[in-house]
């Protein structure tokens, strides 16, 4: 079977060539044989591909400059489990996810594969047309029976009834000061259906932010404002996307246990979520959702949590006979026997202090090395952005001094602007004009984070990660001494993110430069770093930042101010989080290794009757 999909965001007739000159219709051999195979569509402003007429010879991918169209074959048996098609050349999704009652569905995949398409389904603000478009669109008996002997047929059954109640909570919360405005305390009391509000505003730590207005919060406050009051409210399904952006470890944890406890009350609960390590500790079961991102997505088969990871990590679907990646994604278990000692010192940085309001941030001496990446962990709250400006000379010290030599600081923000109004081409270019770099830096920063495709498109016109990618590109593409990036993996999945992490560790590398890193998902950090800088204190109050330690001292010193221990996958060697309390967290803790497991036989023994155990419950 082969489907040809056009991206009508991606296609720019106007800017091409003249309509009989345009690449995709001149080079077409079967609209020189006299088909219209390809035509221009004038009031849409975009070609249109008929499917039915392709020979899939794959010209037209090769010569549109806008990478706006492909050509894709899938297993021919998937014909009849397509769901929905946004076009007769669009984007198609096959098969669907399954929610079940009083579970956890967590859902993984590359973005662009048909996440969203399936929440948009689920939430009723989408329906399903089964490929079928104008007169054939299907009626909700069609699409009802097309799911007969599924427990999606009686959900759907009830969405056409309007019998259920779906609460979502968007990927995007940096929108909310924008559809809610009031204090936050006026916001929880209108919708506290539960009244549960002092539990849910306690627990997710939001206390001090209830007389605030929206306008007025971080980024992690308002993703744990989102998520307080998709919990407020009673519902029977409930669809958390991205839920963990912006939010530290700990906060994570937090935000993991309240939407398991949905799940005890009978309620159905979905999850978007690209952090392995907390998507494993709130789900049940996982659907891998995999295909071509923006021209295909395929839903797996439910899978259960542990087996659906690693199948997904491993890239071999068995029991659909599929190769989802060429090789498999491994973790090392074992930090680098010592701290990193190599290279010339770049940067020496000194005791200093900083008060910003009723905050105070110490920091403590330390130096950073050539070609060495420094990982900064600690709470949200805790001073680590304040210490990134302070380094990168945007604040200045109320004690303490900084280094007289003056160096070059490259920086990716937390919160990026889209106030540029010039195209993702024009604002790199802008970049690469006024860097040092060679060219074949900016060939491989751009084709590692897939770039190419975003060229034409204004920053307003960017998902969440695709303007992560565009704003890391400009950072790494500087001529700079020291590289600070915040947060670089927020709305990144999962493949992106190790990309990122490699692109970053071998660019520093081949810079001989340096780097400090901010990042909250344990297992991306791990990745990056050669030395962590631990943040310890209270949230809001008093930081202070230690000087910087190896991986495994590093790891140790934040897992145990969390109180958190991680065990190792078998299979995968990937980190899962121990329920505290557990008898491998009581045994990881009496040794003092929260995250790097010594003795590998002892702890697979454990860690396989770990699972088997949590399997059982």
């Amino acid at each position: 079977m082969r489907i040809a999909v056009l991206d009508r965001d991606r296609c720019k007739p106007d800017d091409c060539a003249p309509s009989e000159h345009k690449p995709c219709i001149k080079y077409c051999p079967r609209v020189r044989t006299g088909d219209e195979t390809i035509v221009l569509i004038e009031d849409e402003e975009c070609v249109r591909i008929q499917e039915n007429l392709c020979s899939g010879c794959g010209i037209c991918v090769k010569k549109c400059p806008y990478t706006a169209i492909h050509i894709e074959n899938v297993p021919e048996e998937l014909k009849k489990d397509l769901s929905h098609r946004y076009a007769p050349d669009g984007f198609a999704l096959f098969r669907m996810i399954m929610p079940k009652a009083g579970s956890t569905l967590g859902l993984i995949g590359q973005n662009g594969t048909g996440k969203s398409t399936c929440i948009k389904i689920l939430a009723g603000e989408m329906k399903m047309n089964l490929g079928r478009f104008g007169k054939e669109e299907p009626t909700w008996d069609d699409i009802i029976k097309h799911f007969r002997g599924s427990e999606l047929q009686n959900y759907l059954g009830k969405l056409r009834n309007k019998e259920v109640k779906l609460l979502y909570k968007p990927q995007n919360i940096t929108d909310l000061p924008k559809t809610a405005q009031g204090r936050v305390r006026d916001l929880f009391e209108k919708i506290n259906e539960t009244h549960s509000l002092e539990a849910i505003v306690a627990q997710l730590g939001l206390t001090k932010v209830l007389d605030r207005t929206l306008d007025q919060l971080s980024g992690g406050e308002l993703q744990r404002v989102a998520i307080a009051a998709t919990l407020l409210r009673n519902g029977d399904i409930y669809l958390f996307d991205e839920p963990t952006s912006y939010l530290d470890v700990k906060e994570r944890l937090n935000m993991a246990q309240m939407i398991r406890g949905l799940t005890t009350a009978g309620k159905t609960v979905i999850v978007v979520e690209h952090d392995l390590a907390i998507l494993d500790y709130l789900s049940d079961q996982v659907c891998l959702l995999y295909g071509k991102p923006g021209a295909f997505g395929i839903v797996s088969h439910p899978q259960g949590v542990r087996v659906g990871i690693n199948i997904y990590l491993n890239g071999h679907l068995k029991d659909e006979n599929m190769r989802i990646r060429e090789e498999p994604i491994h973790f090392h278990e074992r930090p680098p026997t010592s701290g990193f000692d190599s290279g010339d010192v770049i940067f020496s940085f000194y005791g200093m202090k900083k008060k910003l309001g009723d905050f105070t941030l110490e920091t403590q001496g330390g130096e950073i090395h050539a070609g060495e990446i420094i990982g900064i962990l600690g709470p949200n709250g805790i001073g680590k952005t304040t210490f990134v400006n302070l380094i990168a000379g945007k604040l200045q010290p109320d004690e303490g001094k900084m280094p007289l030599k003056k160096l070059r600081v490259a920086v990716k923000p937390q919160y990026i602007s889209t106030d540029d109004p010039r195209t993702v081409a024009i604002i790199l270019a802008d970049v690469k004009k006024k860097s040092e770099l060679d060219s074949s830096f900016f060939k491989r920063i751009e084709t590692k984070l897939d770039i190419f495709p975003l060229m034409g498109r204004h920053l307003t016109q960017l998902s969440g990660g695709e303007l992560q990618r565009v704003t890391i590109a400009q950072c790494l593409m500087q001529s700079a001494d020291i590289y600070m990036l915040d947060e670089p993996c927020a709305f990144l999945d999962v493949e992106m993110r190790l990309q990122v992490a490699r692109l970053i560790r071998r660019s520093i590398e081949d810079y001989k430069k340096c780097a400090f890193v901010v990042e909250h998902d344990i297992i991306t950090q791990d990745f990056i770093a050669d030395s962590l800088l631990v943040f310890e204190g209270t949230p809001g109050i008093h930081g202070k930042a230690n000087p910087p330690v190896d991986l495994r001292q590093g790891m140790n010193m934040f897992l145990k101010d969390m109180n958190i221990t991680f065990r190792r996958d078998p299979h995968s060697g990937r980190p899962r989080v121990n329920k505290v309390g557990s008898r491998l967290d009581q045994i990881q803790k009496q040794k003092g290794e929260y995250y790097y497991i010594t003795t590998a036989t002892e702890a697979k023994s454990e860690t396989l009757e770990e699972d088997n155990q949590e399997e059982e419950e």
